[in-house]
């Protein structure tokens, strides 16, 4: 394995977030303290308690959740569809990297961008919102598997896509709207009952679940299930990832 390879893609990709820090940073915390103004601090002060837990405090997880999401996906498909788009990836195509290398240094940066943008939005909550953290190293564990689940997904659609619309087509149509039905800033119980069978077929229902209860101890769905459906999201993606390449799936125009 070539780790200068990684290394430099890894670090590559890093120091675009550093030269775009308003785009990749400023606005997403932005925009999400936005979301802790009106719905936490404003709503939030006419609402009920859910399962015990202020509202303000209770949609914290999801709203960390939403932007992970969304980043991680944006942050890793832009990452390999603009070298793409600009003919740059035949130069990595010319080095003796491997495919798994590529993956991991275009992976691992858009993860990394994520978490890094989780915990700053959770730094940021604090100034609207008290909340407390029960379980940090789950925590923790949930923000990691999903920044790098949904990086490998992001990295799939940048693969994928062959334009600018379509880069932003999964993301906009299919993953925002299950994000907000997937209980960001509500619990599923309070649905009726046939509407509750049906959002468990949201994939994100349980990331936002397990994480939850890494925060407040109380969840839609067990534990249990939000740790195995999150790990076989995350093999879904690597086995899809796997089998673009072995496929002899080339990364061009």
């Amino acid at each position: 394995m070539n780790i200068y390879a990684i290394r430099a893609i890894y670090l590559f990709e890093m120091a675009r977030t550093w030269r775009t820090l308003l785009q990749s940073i400023v606005s997403p915390v932005i925009s999400t303290s936005l979301y802790f103004v009106v719905f936490g601090a404003a709503i939030g002060a006419h609402m009920t308690a859910i399962d015990g837990v202020s509202y303000g405090a209770y949609i914290v997880p999801g709203l960390v959740m939403l932007s992970l999401l969304t980043q991680s996906i944006s942050n890793a498909s832009f990452g390999i569809y603009f070298p793409k788009f600009v003919g740059t990836i035949y130069e990595i195509l010319s080095a003796p990297v491997s495919a798994f290398e590529i993956v991991a240094g275009y992976v691992g940066a858009a993860a990394s961008k994520s978490i890094i943008l989780g915990l700053i939005i959770l730094v940021t909550a604090r100034l609207f919102v008290t909340f407390e953290i029960a379980h940090p190293l789950w925590m923790l564990a949930f923000l990691v598997l999903t920044a790098l689940t949904f990086s490998l997904f992001g990295f799939i659609i940048g693969i994928w896509a062959d334009n600018f619309e379509k880069l932003q087509l999964v993301p906009l149509l299919i993953v925002t709207p299950l994000t907000f039905l997937g209980g960001s800033f509500y619990s599923i119980h309070m649905l009726p009952p046939f509407w509750q069978k049906v959002t468990l077929f949201n994939p994100v229902v349980y990331l936002i679940s397990g994480f939850r209860w890494s925060f407040y101890g109380v969840s839609d769905v067990s534990l249990g299930i939000s740790v195995g459906m999150t790990l076989v999201f995350l093999g879904a993606c690597l086995a899809l990832v796997w089998w673009i390449f072995r496929s002899g799936y080339r990364l061009k125009t």
